[in-house]
Parts: C-alpha cells; structure tokens; sequence
C-alpha cells in the first residue's frame, strides 16, 4: 500500500472552504442559575418547613413557650388545606400550651406566611434541652493570682525573650496556677 502524500498549504485552504465545520458547543450554565428557578418553584409550593421552625423557634414563640415545646414535624393538609404543626410539649405544660394555642398559631403564621399552619397538634414528650442564650451564661473572669505566686511565675520566665512566646507561657502559667486546667 502506497502512502497518500499530505497536501500542501494551497489544498489544505481548498479542503478547509469546502467543508464546513460545526461551532463549539456552548459551555453550560452554571449550576446556581440552572438551579434558582426549580429553586425558587419549590418554595413557593412547600415554603419553609420545621427545620426552619426549630432554627428560630425561640424568636417565634417566646422564651417561655419555647421552654415547655419544640416543633416535630409540619403535616400539609389535603388538597390545598393549611398544614398542621406537630409541636412536642413537656409533660403538664400540656394544658397551658392547648390554652395558647392561637396566640402560637397566629405567630407561626406570621413567620411561614398568612395561612400556612391551621391546627396545632400537640404531643407530649421530653424535650432537646435548649441551647443557651449568651445573656444566660456569663462568663465568669477568673481570679487573680496572689503576689507571691505572680512573682515566683515572672522569676521562672526571667530567661526568655520578651515577646508573644514569653507572654503566651505566662498565660499558660496564670492559668496552671489558678486551676483552669482541671478536668
């Protein structure tokens, strides 16, 4: 078999007109514009949902029946009906909470939108302790160390070079010496 010769540069023009070549394809979309409709589509047929709930529970009912309830789920109704929310209730809390049933309603209501939960079921059960407020756990400073420990401290350091190491080992130190490092 003979081997067919390349063409030259005069033939290579003349294959190259005659033909036509087919344009890049275009890069895809990315992915968050892609997504933002079907996004947006979503949740405005679910809305949020009881994760949204839990994370803002507290803002949405109040510091004292955030204490005695916690929501579990979010039923949607059937056939365009509102939705019930399942709240979880601390024991006797049970019949204080039945009492506040639409002040709870309107508020939640208020978060997921007019209409979105219509009945209120409540179920008793333990609750997840809550996470503390910062204004509930203050931070307590620490008790200085008396003179002579200070001094024996800074007479043990005297050798080291002044600077962030020879401050962060006083630290060290002051805490050692106070107790912070108990278990």
């Amino acid at each position: 078999m003979a081997r067919r010769p390349l063409p030259d540069l005069q033939e290579t023009r003349e294959i190259l007109a005659r033909r036509r070549s087919r344009p890049a394809p275009r890069p895809p979309p990315p992915a968050g514009r892609a997504l933002n409709k079907l996004i947006r589509d979503l949740d405005a047929r679910f809305g949020q949902g009881p994760g949204a709930l839990q994370a803002r529970w507290r803002e949405i009912v109040g510091e004292q029946i955030a204490r005695r309830t916690e929501p579990v789920k979010l039923v949607k109704g059937r056939n365009g009906a509102g939705a019930a929310l399942e709240i979880r209730v601390a024991g006797p809390a049970a019949a204080l909470i039945q009492h506040q049933a639409p002040e709870i309603l309107s508020r939640v209501n208020l978060f997921l939108g007019a209409g979105a939960v219509e009945r209120l079921r409540i179920v008793q059960g333990p609750l997840r302790p809550l996470a503390p407020t910062p204004a509930q756990t203050p931070r307590r400073r620490p008790a200085p160390l008396d003179a002579a420990q200070e001094a024996e401290l800074r007479d043990s350091l005297a050798q080291a070079p002044d600077g962030p190491l020879k401050a962060a080992l006083l630290a060290l130190g002051r805490g050692v010496l106070r107790g912070g490092a108990r278990r």
